[in-house]
């Protein structure tokens, strides 16, 4: 089974030193060396940011810090901050809406589903358009109050 990762490539230019807009993204600096007849106005640092650490010896993200303060699994999902959770959903295969904050998307090779974080309650919608044999979207509700093992076991084992 192949798992799904996105990953994103952001480029920007700027005069000052890092971005902190971020917090979730590990920040890596490119100093550049310009000719003595570029002037300093014109100089630019270029900031990459990756989602993921693609090699080992870099440091750890700012993902892999969330994940490293998640309480213990048999605790409900309230007890969570939204780092952590958003940081779970992302070691689960999960990956955010770029409409939707509070939505994230999931493909498996047997079903495509979207969950919602609402403000009482955690909605899963497996998706008929994915693979699989829906008739129809299948949606599922689950109380912030059952554990995070409980809610991970019943999104992943499917429609």
């Amino acid at each position: 089974m192949s798992a799904f990762h996105v990953s994103k490539l952001i480029i920007t230019t700027h005069a000052s030193s890092t971005h902190t807009k971020f917090p979730c993204f590990s920040l890596f600096r490119k100093s550049l060396s310009f000719p003595n007849s570029v002037p300093r106005s014109q100089r630019r640092i270029a900031t990459f940011v990756s989602s993921k650490s693609s090699e080992a010896g870099e440091l750890p993200t700012a993902e892999d810090d969330w994940l490293s303060r998640l309480p213990e699994r048999n605790k409900p999902l309230y007890s969570h901050g939204l780092p952590c959770i958003e940081a779970w959903l992302g070691s689960l295969g999960f990956y955010q809406s770029r409409e939707e904050r509070a939505v994230w998307l999931i493909e498996k090779p047997d079903w495509h589903a979207q969950l919602s974080l609402d403000v009482t309650d955690l909605y899963v919608r497996y998706l008929k358009n994915g693979p699989g044999n829906l008739e129809r979207d299948i949606e599922r509700r689950f109380s912030y109050a059952l554990s995070r093992e409980d809610i991970e076991n019943a999104i992943l084992g499917g429609p």
